[in-house]
């Protein structure tokens, strides 16, 4: 079983680029092409960890990023994005909720 370091809804900050965002969603390995990694990935990080799905604050970007470049976002502020509300409905501590039952 794949443990995580990060998981939805947690504030983040990605340690090479030096931003902050929202994880929306989590790939316990790459699944996107290789013709994406090849292009975009230039540090090669690795294929066989997590990769997350992440609004980036104050943008209308979401970003896919390898959980080595990401850390714990110390400054305990919301994010601000326009897709956030489809993802969640409440913000406590640093982190996004979702108070609606999902069936």
């Amino acid at each position: 079983m794949f443990r995580n370091k990060f998981h939805s809804g947690q504030v983040i900050h990605h340690a090479l680029f030096d931003y902050r965002g929202v994880v929306i969603d989590v790939d316990q390995t790459f699944q996107l092409s290789e013709e994406w990694y090849e292009e975009v990935a230039r540090s090669r990080p690795p294929k066989d960890q997590p990769w997350y799905h992440i609004l980036v604050h104050r943008t209308h970007q979401t970003t896919y990023v390898a959980e080595r470049n990401l850390e714990p976002c110390p400054s305990g502020q919301p994010v601000e994005h326009p897709l956030l509300g489809r993802f969640f409905d409440k913000f406590s501590n640093g982190f996004y909720g979702n108070s609606r039952k999902e069936n």
